[in-house]
């Protein structure tokens, strides 16, 4: 099982509390914001704010914090000044991390990136070392109680996605970027239930670790998705199901 696939499945289970805490809709408005900010304020020309408004949807964001970070990010009302950054370093047992975050003080989130890897025993590494092993990809899960498995493969092909396979209690489907609005609405359309989809880095190349390693790697991602500033966390690590299942 993929480092994408593990950490979905622990996402699952830190996504109630995250959402009671008030965090992951400040992290939606801010992507939201700075989509807007970036390719304007209009749904049908900017895929990347239709995305980062339909990830804002899929955590139940009220449609009134949606509008107004739209109209910060257009300059409508004030906001925040954002800027990206991308962090690359090595977990535990060599995994491969790729941080992508919003901030409008990079140095001051640059340092807090830092002692997070360092506090795990772990270091971040130069431009470039890291980002190589990964390339964007769209990916959906569907339960598998949510749809017929046959069923399911014909419609995601004839949509236009590359692969579809099995993960614990999920079908996990992928695709490229430029076809996941597609696939997404295609599933939509047949009344299948998606229960995460996003465009999101996945390994072409992955690591081993052991258990104790891959617990740790696990708590490294947590500990940098808590950050007020990151947005997501990809991992090239890659253990079996019954490890995973005794991590979890």
């Amino acid at each position: 099982m993929s480092g994408h696939s593990h950490w979905a499945t622990v996402r699952r289970q830190k996504s109630a509390v995250d959402a009671k805490k008030g965090k992951v809709f400040s992290k939606c408005a801010r992507l939201i914001m700075s989509a807007a900010r970036i390719g304007g304020g209009h749904l049908d020309i900017n895929t990347r704010l239709k995305y980062a408004i339909d990830d804002a949807r899929s955590v139940n964001m009220p449609k009134e914090k949606i509008d107004r970070a739209i109209r910060k990010g257009t300059g409508d009302l004030e906001g925040e000044s954002l800027e990206e950054g991308v962090y690359e370093g090595y977990g535990p047992g060599g995994v491969a991390l790729l941080v992508e975050t919003l901030t409008d003080n990079r140095n001051r989130t640059g340092s807090e990136i830092r002692r997070l890897f360092e506090d795990a025993g772990s270091s971040l590494a130069g431009a470039g070392s890291v980002a190589w092993m990964f390339r964007k990809k769209g990916v959906l899960s569907v339960r598998h109680d949510a749809a017929d498995e046959d069923r399911l493969m014909e419609i995601i092909l004839e949509a236009g996605a590359d692969d579809m396979r099995s993960f614990g209690d999920f079908y996990e489907i992928t695709c490229e970027p430029s076809g996941f609005s597609e696939v997404k609405q295609a599933l939509i359309d047949n009344t299948i239930s998606l229960d995460t989809a996003q465009v999101t880095n996945v390994a072409t190349q992955n690591a081993t670790p052991s258990l104790d390693e891959a617990r740790k790697v696990l708590k490294l991602m947590g500990s940098l998705e808590d950050h007020e500033d990151v947005q997501n966390v990809s991992a090239n690590f890659d253990i079996t199901a019954e490890l995973m299942a005794e991590i979890t």
